[in-house]
């Protein structure tokens, strides 16, 4: 790759790097680290975050949904960045990641039918019920942010693995194709 190529990626994900690089969101980021530390379980960190946003592009092309790309790590970026509140507070994860990326996408030069549509998408992360909820073309990549959120977990490695409280037929137990 050149550097012109190297370039022109970087200025098509400036909003995406943007919301990586805002204070609240690494704020958040921090809170996630600081109430997960000694959990056993899955964390909701920067590989966790990278993870998803990689394996819901590959999923948004193979199923050919035409979401942009910023959209796509913008939503995979967000969508767990509130789960300290769900420690802290009781506040649903996806609720209060839903209300942390808000202005964070505004500050990032997200236009405000983008940001509703990531902000749904946030919302109905979480099961596939969820996902149905999800109005208009937005549902899409509801359900591809929550395959990917799923796929991105490794159980089949994880140490924890018994005492998890995931049902079996969640478990990631073998690689997936």
């Amino acid at each position: 790759m050149t550097n012109e190529e190297k370039k022109e990626q970087t200025e098509n994900m400036s909003r995406v790097n943007h919301i990586l690089f805002h204070p609240y969101y690494q704020e958040c980021l921090a809170k996630n680290q600081k109430a997960e530390e000694g959990r056993i379980f899955c964390g909701h960190d920067m590989v966790h975050f990278l993870n998803v946003a990689r394996i819901a592009y590959i999923f948004s092309m193979e199923r050919q949904s035409g979401i942009p790309k910023e959209s796509v790590y913008a939503a995979a970026l967000l969508h767990d960045i509130g789960k300290w509140q769900q420690y802290e507070f009781g506040i649903p994860h996806d609720k209060a990641s839903a209300q942390i990326a808000e202005p964070i996408l505004s500050e990032a030069g997200f236009e405000r039918k983008e940001r509703e549509m990531i902000c749904a998408v946030i919302l109905g992360h979480r099961s596939e019920g969820a996902c149905e909820q999800v109005p208009g073309e937005a549902k899409m990549l509801a359900q591809i942010l929550y395959d990917a959120d799923k796929a991105s977990r490794s159980c089949f490695s994880c140490e924890a693995k018994a005492e998890c409280d995931w049902g079996q037929e969640k478990k990631n137990l073998q690689l997936m194709v």
